[in-house]
């Protein structure tokens, strides 16, 4: 198959999976970690942990293999045991306990003490605050909810819109938030700072939904904070304190190092927390920050948008919107066929999804974005997206994937049958045959055979 690479995005498991055992054990130094991991495990592993919390010697695995889910009935006893392995190796692979040796000699699984006693905090209480929790005085400039929301959007909708036209307007976002973007992929330079394109990864992200967005985002900040000379742990651990802090509240900045009042200063670029000023002493987490680790659960407490997309079954669609950002996005996959004050005209057809499938968008991407962009009239129809509309994106991208592309030598003009009879079948013998028509006397070998084919043709001609 060709074609661009999908776009892909780890979630909180997957990511920590990757990082050195090291690292984990310092993020298990704190009960926000903890906490915030134990949620996004899956929830046999988390039934695990909470057997084993208070107890301090290991436990043999055959007694483990004896917790297993409720056999309810029609289930299959493979699919048990597959959850079983995989409540299990998540554990492992996450270094949240370890296979040990009892007394007996017996294979054992031991907790890890470090993230047993952070979880315990967490959930039961007791140990230092880990929270942001220093008392503050009224602010007299308090932010409200619907301000922090706004400001998220206008901040996260800057870095967009830069990475819809990245030749246009580099002051609206900051050097940090342009520096991530082209670790990430989804952009590239020549070496000049004016002469930036969007790439395929680029066009994908644009079509996430702003949860999922963020959440690459920040983890392909993530990887470059040591370049930075920041700490990842600390870095990841006020990440998952953000995620427990609670929206339109504001929070002190006491005992900040220069190292977390740098990541704060970031954080504020990228929309998830609002600083007025630095002198101020403390700062808004917004609902963009609140979702950094909320897993499948994210879209819930994703920021609220009334969506502005009319589809009709013709493929005509209408955006009820001003904005410059949506309506970029839309003629990724649309035809603009005209602008109003507050209206767009736009229609799908073969072309423009076409255009939209090179990017190395797929259809599923055009589709969930239309679902996620629906005016709530929409919603009250039988399929949000018509289905002769859904269908027919499906079948153009259908229409592409049937061709392959195979690079290769082709030989023709051969003077008798019999000649292209001898390099065929020796071809075909060979496994380097791609093509054959013996009416035509034409074939296509692959690039590697070519020189093998050369040297048999020579032979047979010197005899």
């Amino acid at each position: 198959m060709y074609g661009p690479q999908t776009l892909t995005c780890k979630n909180l498991q997957e990511y920590l999976k990757s990082l050195s055992r090291d690292i984990l054990d310092r993020l298990y130094n704190h009960p926000a970690t903890c906490l915030a991991v134990f949620r996004e495990l899956p929830a046999l592993s988390r039934q695990f942990i909470l057997r084993l919390l208070f107890v301090n010697k290991p436990v043999a695995q055959v007694l483990l293999a004896s917790w297993i889910p409720q056999h309810d009935a029609g289930r299959d006893v493979g699919d048990i045991a597959a959850e079983h392995r995989q409540g299990t190796q998540v554990l492992l692979d996450m270094c949240i306990w370890q296979e040990v040796k009892d007394q007996q000699g017996n294979m054992a699984i031991r907790l890890s003490s470090t993230f047993r006693e952070n979880l315990k905090v967490a959930i039961l209480g007791g140990g230092r605050p880990w929270t942001m929790s220093a008392t503050l005085d009224s602010d007299p400039h308090q932010r409200n909810v619907e301000f922090l929301d706004k400001y998220a959007m206008d901040r996260w909708e800057s870095v967009l819109q830069f990475l819809v036209q990245p030749g246009r307007g580099q002051k609206a976002i900051s050097r940090d938030a342009m520096r991530t973007l082209l670790h990430a992929g989804l952009i590239e330079s020549s070496g000049e700072s004016d002469n930036m394109q969007i790439t395929s990864a680029g066009f994908q992200f644009l079509l996430l939904d702003t949860a999922s967005q963020v959440w690459f985002f920040i983890l392909k900040y993530l990887e470059t904070v040591t370049e930075r000379g920041m700490s990842l742990v600390a870095c990841l651990t006020f990440l998952f304190k953000l995620s427990f802090s609670t929206l339109g509240k504001d929070y002190s900045m006491e005992g900040m190092d220069n190292e977390l009042l740098t990541f704060l200063q970031h954080l504020r670029e990228f929309g998830l927390v609002y600083l007025r000023k630095r002198s101020s002493g403390r700062f808004y987490p917004t609902r963009l920050a609140l979702n950094i680790t909320a897993g499948q659960n994210k879209g819930i407490i994703d920021v609220p948008k009334q969506g502005n997309l009319i589809i009709e079954t013709n493929y005509r669609v209408y955006a009820y919107t001003t904005s410059e950002l949506q309506i970029s996005l839309l003629a990724i996959f649309c035809d603009i066929e005209g602008r109003f004050p507050n209206m767009v005209v736009a229609s799908i057809s073969r072309s423009s999804v076409r255009r939209a499938l090179l990017k190395g968008i797929g259809a599923e991407q055009i589709i969930s974005f239309l679902k996620q962009h629906c005016h709530p009239q929409m919603y009250k129809l039988s399929s949000v997206v018509p289905r002769t509309v859904a269908d027919q994106i499906k079948l153009w991208e259908m229409e592409r994937e049937r061709l392959e592309f195979t690079e290769g030598v082709l030989y023709k003009d051969f003077m008798s049958l019999h000649d292209f009879n001898l390099l065929s079948n020796y071809a075909s013998s060979n496994g380097v045959l791609i093509y054959s028509d013996e009416r035509q006397r034409t074939m296509v070998v692959t690039k590697k055979g070519h020189p093998s084919i050369k040297t048999f043709w020579k032979e047979e001609q010197a005899k």
